[in-house]
């Protein structure tokens, strides 16, 4: 072969499209060999498989001997994406016996992606490893490349993710160096696919970003695949789904059949996540029977393996279900996938102990891996050993899981990826509390819990791409609000709002974390830090809340009533309170609505404090609700009447609040558009705070108030506020360009020590315990304390309000004790210290 034609062949991986119309030009002068082998593997690179496939197939019929055995090696790869995998190895075996020195190898390479998406994983790392010297000490970086990327997949679907992991990088360094585009591309998509295998999200979605733009075909659907995997894997089904069905609609339109029954496997298990079993099994089963007719063998056990789990999510608890269980497993450990074979070691156990039969034999073999299976590991065997009652045994696996979901944790940066990370431990965390005997360890274990979703946030590093995603939401939002205002049709229609702020997202995903390890609080160090003060943590135990207190030093616990009963009075509250807050001037007199707020307030208060009366006396309270408490308007209680107190996340964020330096910063006095009495409330701040920084009327721009807000001692911000219920991190503050998101304040080097919201509902959270949303952003930012609100407040009664506190605030006195000072109305009900306090 000369020269000029190994670069024709080299070009179809590095330029397909340049490849194919030299190839086309050579054609039509005529049928040539070589040039139906370059244009068949650079129409497959385009996605036009089809078309690759008869341009080789015109090439078999001209070739004869070692040309022959060519074409056969590059219809192995073609024929494997179609999903006829025992067709593309009886060409490998025919050209086996044919080609020698590079040819051989190319062959290798190509004979070790069939035999992986046969599932034949040991005989596909074989295949590549035999080849590799050689490929090493030759002159081929294509193929090296190739060889390496087909190892390292491999690898990762036999577990050995340190393996892949360096065959991948290698894979990358040998392309780089060789300027091959294309192929370093796909070798970064599928390092990236190795490296979200071990839990690495952040670090998974950069390498899918790089490598996604020098993608087509095939190689494209494949990156959005493993994308789609890397998103289910982060709790995030979702999201997911919209990217895995557009990659299947590729594969389909294009022929790849292989993509196709992968695809549906995926979407089985992005239906298991979302909690839907019964579509997980319609997918499951759709691509088993792919999986068959391509005579995939080796991928039906993963099929078998997915309709396993649906059956245990529905709710099945049999002796067939256990013995099936017990079968899978032992296939899938024999096919070469023991992940999924722990996976099924695991519900097989679960289910043997919810029959009462012994268990140990089958966690026994399962391998003590790290993130999502190590997690479910050490929760099997807690319940094994507390079955058995070991007592002892079982708090040391649940501890050793809740540490695997921290380092799982440990690596993630974007709040909502942690807040869902921290999901994967509810389950373990829930037994942990269940066998917790003592004030003390039930405070460590829940502490615990929520440790995985709060880090302790350090400054990211500025991204523009980010910052320019979020100027133009603001300038879409704004046109958006204006001309809604106006009733006419809003120039930025909903989707593209939608396209800007999933960019923002998948922008923040890229961070790495950047995070503390969480660091649990202890009991004695809680009580030191309170002094005179009582800690009221609060635990969901089953159906059933509990409180944790501290005070005078020592730890109690207690049961308060079940979670519905608690949940459902809040309902209540909260309803009775926004309807109060948002009546108009002719109609605030609404005997039935403060009834029902005063009935429900009341209740709730002898649900929730009533029993703790003996504990708490009349000290000051720090407050750590759970679930739906995380948004009542805890003032309206009778006991809290007048009595500081001060919500937190957690009381190891109570103690980061309470520890945090004090700031000799400037002060920053924000009124933003649209609110009738923000400029008065400022103005009258003013007074107070001759020196502030003040932003009204225009000048009240996101970017700017964001600016000032860094390193400023007091931050007051008058404005519209929005609650984004499910999507917490878009909750804004309305300013004069446009909104100011919890996005834009994660930017902040330096948050302010005491910043007051003076809007409607910006103090709500979401993600349950992890508390996102504004306030709950800031406090992990590292604010001390944010003033905020839980419902709604009415424009005419906050500056009045707003005065006074920032009166006694001024004069000394802790936020927490200059709100509890202020007399009460529905229209301030819901304004809480927030932090420190």
């Amino acid at each position: 072969m000369t020269g000029g034609e190994r670069a024709l062949l080299r070009l179809a991986a590095m330029d397909p499209a340049t490849a194919l119309a030299r190839a086309q030009d050579l054609l039509g002068d005529g049928d040539d060999v070589l040039a139906l082998r370059v244009a068949g593997l650079a129409a497959k690179e385009l996605g036009r498989l089809d078309e690759g496939l008869a341009y080789l197939d015109r090439a078999l019929r001209l070739a004869e001997g070692y040309a022959a055995a060519q074409v056969r090696m590059n219809l192995v790869g073609l024929l494997t994406a179609r999903g006829d995998v025992n067709a593309a190895l009886a060409h490998a075996r025919e050209a086996e016996a044919v080609l020698d020195g590079p040819d051989a190898d190319r062959l290798a390479a190509n004979t070790a992606c069939a035999l992986a998406r046969a599932g034949r994983l040991d005989e596909a790392r074989d295949a590549a490893a035999s080849a590799l010297p050689r490929l090493r000490g030759g002159h081929d970086p294509a193929v090296l490349n190739g060889l390496l990327t087909n190892l390292g997949l491999a690898l990762a679907f036999r577990g050995d993710y340190d393996g892949a992991e360096e065959a991948l990088s290698e894979a990358v360094a040998v392309g780089e160096a060789a300027g091959l585009r294309h192929q370093t591309a796909m070798s970064k998509g599928n390092l990236a696919f190795a490296v979200s295998r071990r839990g690495d999200v952040p670090r998974a979605l950069r390498l899918f970003a790089e490598a996604e733009p020098a993608l087509s075909g095939e190689r494209l659907a494949q990156c959005r695949f493993d994308q789609a995997e890397t998103l289910i894997m982060a709790g995030l089904p979702g999201e997911a789904r919209p990217v895995l069905t557009a990659a299947l609609d590729a594969a389909m339109a294009n022929g790849y059949g292989c993509d196709v029954a992968d695809g549906h496997l995926l979407l089985a298990h992005a239906e298991l996540a979302d909690g839907n079993p019964e579509q997980a099994t319609d997918a499951a089963e759709h691509a088993r029977t792919t999986f068959g007719r391509q005579e995939r063998t080796g991928w039906m056990l993963l099929a078998e393996h997915v309709l396993l789990k649906a059956r245990w999510a529905s709710g099945e608890r049999s002796a067939v279900l256990l013995r099936s269980a017990a079968a899978t497993a032992e296939r899938l450990e024999s096919g070469g996938w023991p992940d999924a074979a722990d996976e099924a070691r695991i519900v097989a156990a679960r289910v043997a102990l919810a029959l009462g039969r012994p268990a140990g034999h089958l966690l026994s073999r399962v391998g003590r891996s790290r993130g999502r299976t190590g997690i479910a590991t050490w929760h099997a065997l807690a319940l094994e050993r507390a079955a058995r009652h070991d007592h002892r045994g079982a708090v040391a696996a649940v501890d050793t899981g809740l540490r695997i979901a921290e380092e799982h944790a440990e690596v993630l940066g974007a709040l909502d990826l942690r807040a869902r990370a921290a999901g994967l431990a509810t389950e373990l965390a829930g037994l942990g509390l269940g066998l917790a005997r003592s004030a003390e360890e039930l405070l460590a274990v829940e502490e615990r819990r929520r440790a995985i979703a709060r880090p302790v946030r350090v400054r990211p590093p500025r991204d523009p791409e980010r910052a320019a995603a979020l100027t133009a939401l603001r300038a879409l939002s704004a046109d958006h609000t204006a001309d809604t205002a106006r009733g006419g049709v809003p120039s930025a229609l909903s989707p593209d709002l939608a396209a800007l702020e999933a960019r923002i997202r998948s922008r923040t995903r890229l961070r790495p974390s950047g995070a503390s390890p969480p660091r649990p609080a202890e009991a004695g160090e809680i009580a030191a830090a309170l002094g005179d003060r009582a800690l009221v943590e609060l635990v969901a135990i089953g159906g059933d809340l509990h409180a944790v207190t501290v005070a005078d030093g020592r730890p109690r616990r207690r049961r308060l009533g079940t979670c519905e009963g608690v949940a459902h009075e809040t309902g209540l509250l909260r309803f009775a309170a926004r309807r109060l807050a948002e009546r108009d001037l002719a109609e605030r007199d609404d005997p039935q609505s403060l009834a029902a707020l005063t009935g429900a307030a009341g209740r709730l208060d002898g649900l929730l404090l009533g029993p703790l009366r003996d504990v708490l006396g009349d000290r000051d309270l720090v407050i750590a609700p759970t679930g739906a408490l995380h948004g009542l308007p805890w003032a309206a209680l009778p006991s809290l009447a007048g009595r500081p107190f001060t919500l937190v996340p957690s009381a190891r964020a109570w103690l980061r609040a309470h520890a945090a330096a004090p700031s000799a910063g400037h002060t920053v006095l924000v009124a933003g558009p649209g609110l009738r009495h923000a400029g008065r409330e400022v103005a009258a701040l003013r007074g107070l705070h001759p020196r502030a920084r003040v932003l009204c009327g225009p000048d009240a721009r996101a970017e700017p108030v964001r600016d000032a807000l860094d390193g400023a001692a007091l931050a007051h911000i008058a404005a519209h506020g929005e609650f984004r219920e499910g999507n917490a991190l878009f909750s804004r503050l309305r300013l004069a360009d446009g909104p100011l998101t919890v996005h834009d304040l994660d930017e902040l080097t330096a948050p302010p020590r005491l910043v007051v919201l003076s809007a409607c509902d910006i103090g709500r959270a979401d993600e349950g315990d992890a508390v996102l949303g504004m306030a709950g952003a800031l406090l992990a930012l590292g604010a001390a304390t944010v003033i905020a609100s839980v419902t709604p407040v009415r424009d005419d009664a906050t500056p009045e309000f707003m005065a006074a506190f920032h009166e006694a605030a001024a004069s000394g006195v802790a936020p927490s004790r200059a709100l509890a000072a202020l007399p009460r109305t529905p229209a301030t009900l819901g304004f809480a210290a927030m932090g420190a306090g």
